[in-house]
């Protein structure tokens, strides 16, 4: 009986320093800068051919996802008390690379003030369209402000790079 409580103990020690391990590699990915998580060493390499060419993980107009950043906060209320929120969508491709074809998952998202379906605009449910599916160029910010009684959860779902 004695053995296998140490067993278990013991098991019990590994799992604990499996998860701290893991919880520090988190860490460590949460607070590194964003060019350090898209880029390796810039260091030449040399491939066969003779040509050189930077040993990077994404290059040209590769992009992804992560590039477009959406924040949204609370703004001034509107008149009877209805919640506002700002909604930001930012264009943050590190490589320089136009985005089109941007959807958000949004769910039900609706609003009591119009906005412009040009800029913003739900085609069905957990599926929202930015900028009319047009490119959105590299450092350029779309807002718009919506009503409703709470906060809609926007992300990313998709994007064409270009």
């Amino acid at each position: 009986m004695e053995m296998i409580s140490t067993v278990q103990s013991s098991s019990k020690k590994k799992v604990a320093a499996s998860v701290a391990a893991l919880f520090t590699v988190l860490l460590l990915f949460t607070f590194r800068p964003a060019t350090a998580m898209r880029y390796q060493e810039s260091r030449p390499k040399r491939k066969e051919s003779g040509r050189i060419e930077l040993d990077r993980i994404r290059g040209g107009d590769n992009c992804s996802n992560s590039d477009i950043i959406v924040s949204q906060s609370p703004t001034s209320s509107m008149p009877h008390g209805i919640p506002t929120f700002s909604v930001e969508i930012l264009n943050n491709c590190f490589t320089g690379c136009n985005i089109s074809g941007i959807h958000l998952k949004c769910g039900w998202f609706s609003s009591v003030n119009l906005i412009n379906p040009k800029i913003f605009k739900r085609l069905k449910f957990d599926d929202c369209l930015v900028n009319d599916g047009k490119p959105l160029l590299n450092g350029s910010l779309i807002n718009f402000k919506y009503s409703t009684t709470r906060l809609f959860p926007l992300s990313v779902s998709s994007v064409i790079c270009g």
